[in-house]
């Protein structure tokens, strides 16, 4: 069945299209380049897979509770609203909160292919070209896989968000490579790498729980591509230039801290969305969890060197200085977010061995 009668909102324009252009950059320099870069290409080509093998699709989500996820991660679990509500609204809501969800994460894995592919051709460096094309198939490989999670299994699905729209249209506007990765593979590769991590924890649905762990290990080094280059690029810019940075990160931070509230959601369960979207807004669970998902930004921003007396103060604002441990160890915490793949996998042969012993 066609996407469009999956969407449980109007889609007032089937192509979304942002008017850019590129400078496509070519490189005849084919040795000299960042190594590390050239390590990372190697390690996107030994992690490829295939969405369609290595993911069980045979494996069914349950109606009520697709991902099965505990209530306390529905935005507005504890309200009035909440307990007015009967089981079989709950369990609409669930089901229609987590497409909701997933959605979101399929329009930014195609943002993300279509930034990917810019930066093939716009990167002065052909180490970052060659893992930029690793990346554009791991972005198509990611919007094959939530497609089919959506289309197959939940049956529905939401448009893009407006903060998330918005946020990738600035990325896209703009012929900086280097803008292309503070956009994407800091702001909304990294925020996203902590969603994933959110769900491995709370997610115990096998096939929703595999599509996020696999799809985390190749947002890892995503996210460490992105720091690698601008962590190299940044300190030979102009204090002109360097804010002119901040303040796009500043507002893509400020994007994506709206991003999550859900506000298409409400009105398509029939719930009343002035008093849900008030009560998410001035919930603890809510500030909690947008705390959470800047703990990869945070410190990868610090790391780069965009760590400015004005980024601070944008981050107290939005709470978010309780990551910024100068102490932390990205490398670390990136190789903790690529293993993620490697334990399902671990638990899942260790399943699969039970089972034949049966």
């Amino acid at each position: 069945m066609t996407s469009m009668y999956r969407y449980q909102l109007p889609v007032e324009e089937t192509e979304w299209k942002v008017d850019s252009q590129n400078d496509v950059t070519f490189v005849w320099e084919y040795e000299d380049g960042n190594d590390d870069l050239l390590k990372l290409y190697d390690k996107g080509k030994q992690q490829q897979w295939d969405a369609k093998e290595r993911i069980d699709w045979s494996l069914d989500l349950d109606p009520e509770n697709p991902m099965e996820v505990p209530n306390e991660m529905i935005r507005i679990f504890g309200s009035p609203i909440w307990e007015r509500m009967n089981e079989k609204e709950r369990a609409n809501l669930r089901r229609h909160g987590q497409a909701w969800q997933i959605s979101q994460f399929l329009h930014g894995e195609q943002g993300a292919l279509m930034v990917s592919a810019r930066i093939v051709e716009t990167v002065p460096d052909i180490n970052a070209k060659f893992y930029a094309a690793t990346q554009v198939m791991d972005e198509a490989r990611h919007v094959e896989a939530y497609s089919r999670l959506l289309h197959d299994k939940f049956k529905l699905a939401y448009p893009i968000t407006p903060p998330l729209a918005s946020l990738l249209e600035d990325v896209l506007h703009d012929k900086r490579w280097d803008f292309n990765y503070l956009g994407m593979q800091v702001l909304i590769e990294g925020l996203a790498l902590a969603a994933f991590h959110g769900l491995r924890d709370m997610s115990k649905n096998p096939l929703a729980a595999s599509v996020n762990a696999y799809v985390m290990q190749d947002e890892a080094r995503h996210v460490a591509f992105g720091r690698l280059a601008l962590r190299d690029y940044y300190p030979e810019l102009s204090a002109h230039e360097m804010a002119e940075r901040e303040e796009f990160l500043i507002e893509g931070c400020w994007h994506m801290r709206d991003r999550f509230t859900s506000n298409e959601l409400w009105d398509v369960v029939g719930l009343p969305a002035k008093e849900c979207i008030q009560w998410v807004e001035a919930s603890e669970s809510m500030r909690l969890f947008r705390t959470r998902l800047f703990s990869r930004i945070v410190p990868i921003v610090r790391d780069i060197g965009m760590w400015s007396d004005n980024v601070q103060s944008a981050f107290e604002k939005m709470g978010l200085l309780e990551f910024c441990d100068p102490h932390l160890d990205v490398d670390k915490l990136l190789e903790s977010d690529e293993k993620v793949a490697e334990e399902f996998d671990a638990k899942v042969h260790v399943t699969q061995t039970i089972q034949a012993a049966e």
